[in-house]
């Protein structure tokens, strides 16, 4: 066998073996010291889950449970910490994920005004209102389908994402996303950043999966683990249930929406879990969908329809904006803290206006899972970006098609 045919073997082996998928001892599970649900069930889903006990890492982030945590705070009371104990402990070196429990803040707040760039502010709003008057004086004169309308409102949107980076618009975040490039250093905070591990990137810091143990009460969020050992012990079984909107159009949304047709054929053609699609703009209508095991659809706007019986394992999440915003709120509509009061056993959704290119696209975030991923690295696989809004609520090592 020649070198590079060894060196081709060797990739083979190491991309597929199960040797290489996320183990208990690369996890770490940051706690709130001082909130004693987020202590308990750090130590709950170590002592279920095999990750040692020494891998908590306490953070002091006071007695009230708050979603939202200031950008300085975030800086001095989670990020520094975690940084020092990477530089500081050897055993360190092969931690892979990072798991946030009940008790951490999910949504972190945006950084202030760069003040250094006042002068230029005020010559580039001075800028757009001229580049505005252009565009109205364009369409007095009937002129929207001309080349020069098109070059304002281009230029219309560049000054205003200029405004929107120097007045600090558009730079909060959740908390776990921003802990997927704590290690990073020095980074741009404005809008997102792109997500090596999908990209395959070379990447000069390593980037942490993230996963979080949260929901609207203690026992909703222990469950996530339990459910999910269940699952793996006795095997995912029930339905597939997909809600496309039959859009065939050429943008974002057509594309989204093909790749929901594409999930179902996928599922069909797999054969092991009945499949129902709904392919109209309709949703499933409440208490259609029993014995749900997987879900994907969209787009109802924080109005969750209560069509659902998750069976224990189930995995889903439903492409719109917001919902995670309320994710602790036990009477919330959004659609994650929905799902998890009724059962559901793993979930994704944005803490704030995310825009849709940002999900991971249906089918290639259920293919992962489907080929054996583990639930955190089917996400880190498909999700376009980081320092941004989504935010992953379930057990990181959840394998819900260990044999396929």
């Amino acid at each position: 066998m020649t070198n590079s045919a060894s060196s081709r073997l060797l990739l083979i082996l190491f991309c597929c073996s199960p040797l290489w998928a996320l183990q208990p001892d690369e996890i770490l599970v940051l706690a709130n010291s001082n909130h004693a649900a987020s202590v308990r069930l750090a130590r709950y889903y170590c002592e279920r889950r095999g990750v040692p006990s020494g891998h908590v890492v306490p953070l002091a982030l006071g007695t009230t449970l708050r979603d939202t945590i200031s950008r300085d705070d975030y800086e001095k009371r989670i990020a520094q910490p975690i940084r020092r104990l990477f530089s500081t402990r050897a055993d360190m070196a092969g931690i892979r994920c990072l798991v946030t429990t009940y008790g951490i803040p999910f949504r972190v707040g945006p950084r202030g005004p760069l003040t250094q760039h006042e002068g230029r502010l005020t010559q580039i709003r001075s800028q757009l209102e001229q580049a505005r008057e252009a565009i109205a004086q364009l369409e007095a004169k009937d002129m929207k389908s001309s080349a020069e309308y098109g070059q304002r409102a281009r230029q219309v949107t560049a000054l205003q994402s200029q405004i929107d980076w120097i007045t600090g618009k558009e730079t909060h975040a959740s908390v776990d996303s921003e802990l997927s490039m704590v290690l990073f250093g020095s980074y741009e905070l404005y809008r997102w950043q792109p997500n090596l591990l999908r990209t395959n990137a070379p990447q000069p810091f390593r980037t942490l999966m993230v996963s979080r143990l949260d929901g609207p009460d203690y026992a909703i969020t222990a469950g996530l683990v339990d459910k999910a050992l269940e699952a793996e012990a006795n095997g995912l079984t029930g339905t597939a249930y997909i809600d496309s909107r039959g859009m065939f159009t050429k943008d974002t949304y057509g594309h989204y929406d093909q790749s929901l047709r594409d999930l179902a054929l996928l599922i069909q053609l797999r054969g092991q879990l009945p499949l129902k699609e709904e392919r109209t703009g309709d949703l499933f209508p409440p208490g259609s969908c029993p014995d749900t095991a997987l879900y994907c659809g969209w787009y109802s706007v924080s109005k969750y329809v209560d069509a659902f019986e998750f069976v224990p394992g189930a995995v889903g999440f439903h492409i719109a904006s917001f919902e995670a915003a309320s994710l602790r709120d036990p009477n919330s509509t959004q659609w994650c803290p929905a799902m998890l009061t009724r059962g559901i056993t793993a979930t994704l959704g944005p803490v704030a206006e995310p825009y849709l290119h940002s999900f991971p696209e249906p089918k290639a975030f259920f293919s992962e899972l489907f080929a054996g991923s583990c639930l955190v690295e089917a996400f880190y696989r498909t999700k376009p970006f980081n320092s941004w809004q989504l935010v992953l609520i379930g057990d990181p090592l959840y394998r819900p098609f260990r044999e396929d």
